[in-house]
């Protein structure tokens, strides 16, 4: 009979999704519209629409050009097709060649793996077996060779099943156990499952074959629960149980599957096979019981049901018990017409088969008197039936080798019993020793025990004191800034303060009435803005002394440019001027940002100590996104190496400068900002303050 496999999908979803031709000008790249189609034929696969997956493959073929992961992708589908298409088996053959040709190309081993065995299946349909031998020669190596659970699981499949076609049982169950494992291995689904139940059921119809019908009847209750989803396969399964019922001569159960079987809706095909296979059965049971009327009724439908099924298989076994039934009715000739026709192919599909046909020919011509024929005839089953004797001899020497290879381990074991009985005692003396031993294992692992965890209390009082110290140091950094703000940003009003009050006690005689006037009151608006600037920077100080970190907000920057022109009100011949036509807004820290412009603008302020008609431009503009700051004076400029603080830790902090350049560069970093210089001797410097996206007023 043709093998469950053969007919079904194996490792193959039959999801059905709408079908809707893709519309591939909406796709840009050529593989986009190549996977597409594949998924737009999958579909047509999965629906059985198989006139139209041939015209779709085609099209898909003809798109894949230097694609050859692809072509393998269509010429199967192509293959599929033209199988499961009124047993197109020739050309599903030539598609599946072309299939594994390009999936060994594009080295695509899924592919490769499922038209290995499709086309293995389509060799056997095709008796094409000199091709089939080579092919399961390749897929042994390919087996070999993979790490691929899937792979394995498909291929020891059609390796066993190949040898199940020979009637090398014993090889065959070997193969398809193995399959089995793999199986079991890859993620569940319905689909897996069932063909697990398939594997189990083609095992049992091998014991059917060597008659050990217990056994395999064993193998069909495991593959029942893997099946019983699946009316198509459990069609097939109600045969295989009739297989061994028969010889059994069971009669109930016999009529219970052959009912049960008439239940099952199945696709047409296999409707036609499995009906064909039930009333084989029932003829068979009713020959051995010689009621050949009974037989002949249900031999002939087995006989219309395999011509439906146009299945070759089906149709030899139908004829060979037709021809069976009428040599037992007498009717030779007709016998020898039926039995001829089943013949033609018996060999390659069933030796068995092929065994009883001649058998039953020599019988029927030596009926007739064809003493010739007959002879001829039993000459052929003779040298059949010896090839059968032997691979059963085979498979009766490995039984008894495995009964012999029993009873000696048996035996073994028997002496290995005595011999523990000793070793028991020695075992109990050891227990003994091991004890001590063990105790004083236990002694030593506390000790280890209470050190390693010593070790690691200290490890962990370490790391805090080392966090404590890393707390202590940036306090103290935090400190120096603050220091350094309050050295650098009032040092240079006290200074000037300090400087009229000296020289308006020491030489007042310097100083005309209205030159004194207009400095005292200079003076005390220096003091005002001098007091408010400490209050406002201590207050700083005092919100910031325990975390130094940035707050961010809005602020306009006319009222920062206002506020650092106050602070440097009391400076005399410098011009200090300020522009900002866009009306800047900023969001960051206003204190940072007015630490770091009061320390260039002081900076600057030194640099013009001898120019005269000193001026210090302030600017604020945005452009591309970036809202900018600069600083420009006329001073004598300077190298690049005068301002390598900003970009240098490794500088040493000047305490006069009280941090400098050093504080400028902290400051900035902590806000996000970049400070650039532009300094040519005797032009002047210029300091340019840029503030990324994320500064802008959102």
């Amino acid at each position: 009979m043709r093998k469950i496999g053969f007919l079904v999908f194996v490792f193959i979803s039959f999801s059905v999704f709408g079908q809707q031709e893709p519309n591939l000008a909406r796709y840009k790249t050529t593989h986009q519209k190549l996977v597409a189609w594949v998924k737009y034929c999958n579909e047509i696969k999965n629906i059985e629409a198989y006139p139209k997956l041939i015209i779709q493959a085609d099209k898909g073929i003809n798109l894949s050009k230097n694609h050859p992961a692809f072509l393998s992708k269509f010429y199967y589908f192509k293959g599929f097709a033209y199988e499961f298409s009124n047993n197109k088996y020739q050309k599903a053959a030539d598609n599946y060649e072309l299939s594994l040709k390009y999936a060994q190309k594009a080295k695509h081993l899924k592919i490769e793996v499922n038209t290995l065995m499709r086309l293995s299946y389509m060799y056997y349909a095709l008796n094409a077996t000199t091709k089939r031998v080579h092919l399961i020669d390749y897929i042994k190596k390919v087996a070999d060779t993979t790490k691929s659970v899937y792979a394995h699981a498909v291929l020891y499949g059609s390796v066993a099943e190949y040898y199940l076609d020979n009637g090398a049982y014993e090889t065959f169950i070997g193969y398809q156990l193995k399959a089995i494992d793999y199986k079991k291995k890859i993620q569940k689904s319905p689909t897996n499952y069932e063909n697990i139940g398939i594997s189990y059921s083609q095992i049992a119809a091998a014991y059917t074959k060597m008659k050990q019908y217990d056994k395999a009847i064993d193998y069909l209750n495991d593959a029942k629960p893997y099946v019983k989803n699946s009316p198509y396969v459990s069609a097939f399964l109600c045969n295989y149980y009739l297989q061994c019922f028969v010889p059994l001569k069971k009669l109930d159960s016999i009529q219970k599957y052959y009912r049960l079987i008439y239940t099952y809706p199945t696709k047409q095909d296999s409707l036609f096979i499995n009906l064909s296979f039930a009333n084989r059965s029932l003829s068979d049971y009713y020959v051995a019981e010689g009621k050949t009327d009974i037989a002949y009724r249900y031999a002939k439908k087995a006989v219309l049901l395999g011509q439906k099924s146009t299945d070759e298989d089906i149709i030899m076994e139908a004829n060979t018990v037709m021809g069976r039934v009428l040599y037992e009715k007498g009717e030779y000739k007709k016998a020898i017409e039926i039995l001829t026709l089943a013949s033609k192919n018996a060999y390659t599909y069933d030796k068995e088969s092929y065994v009883m046909i001649n058998k039953k020919l020599s019988q029927s011509y030596a009926a007739l008197g064809l003493w010739k024929k007959a002879y001829d005839f039993n000459e052929i089953y003779s040298k059949a039936n010896d090839e059968m004797m032997l691979e059963s001899a085979k498979q009766s020497i490995a039984n008894a080798e495995a009964r012999y290879q029993n009873k000696v381990k048996g035996q073994e074991i028997k002496t290995l019993s005595t011999q523990n009985t000793i070793k028991n005692i020695q075992i109990e003396e050891a227990k003994k020793q091991r004890f001590f031993l063990i105790a004083g294992l236990i002694l030593v692992g506390i000790i280890v025990l209470l050190l390693f965890m010593q070790s690691r209390n200290r490890k962990k009082t370490n790391q805090k004191l080392q966090l404590l110290n890393q707390e202590l140091d940036d306090a103290n950094k935090t400190k120096a800034r603050f220091f350094g703000i309050l050295n650098h940003d009032l040092r240079s009003p006290v200074s000037n303060l300090i400087h009229f009050l000296h020289l308006q006690k020491e030489n007042p005689e310097l100083i005309d009435e209205a030159t004194a006037q207009r400095m005292q009151t200079k003076v005390i608006t220096g003091a005002e803005n001098l007091l408010s600037s400490m209050e406002d920077i201590l207050l700083w100080s005092k919100g910031q002394m325990e975390n130094f970190k940035p707050n961010a907000h809005q602020f306009s920057v006319e009222g920062l440019f206002e506020e650092t022109l106050k602070h440097f009100s009391n400076i005399e011949n410098i011009t200090l001027s300020f522009e900002d036509p866009e009306k800047i807004i900023l969001n960051t820290d206003e204190n940072y940002l007015k630490t770091i412009m009061r320390n260039l603008t002081g900076n600057a302020i030194k640099a013009l100590d001898k120019t005269p008609n000193g001026k210090i431009i302030w600017k604020a503009w945005q452009k591309n996104n970036q809202i900018y700051l600069s600083i420009t004076d006329n001073g004598p400029g300077g190298s690049q190496e005068k301002f390598k603080a900003l970009y240098d830790d490794s500088e040493v902090i000047g305490i006069k400068s009280g941090l400098g350049l050093h504080l400028i560069r902290d400051l900035a970093t902590a806000i996000n900002c970049k400070i650039e210089v532009v300094s040519k001797p005797d032009l002047g410097t210029t300091f340019l303050i840029i503030f990324q996206r994320n500064h802008l007023n959102t």
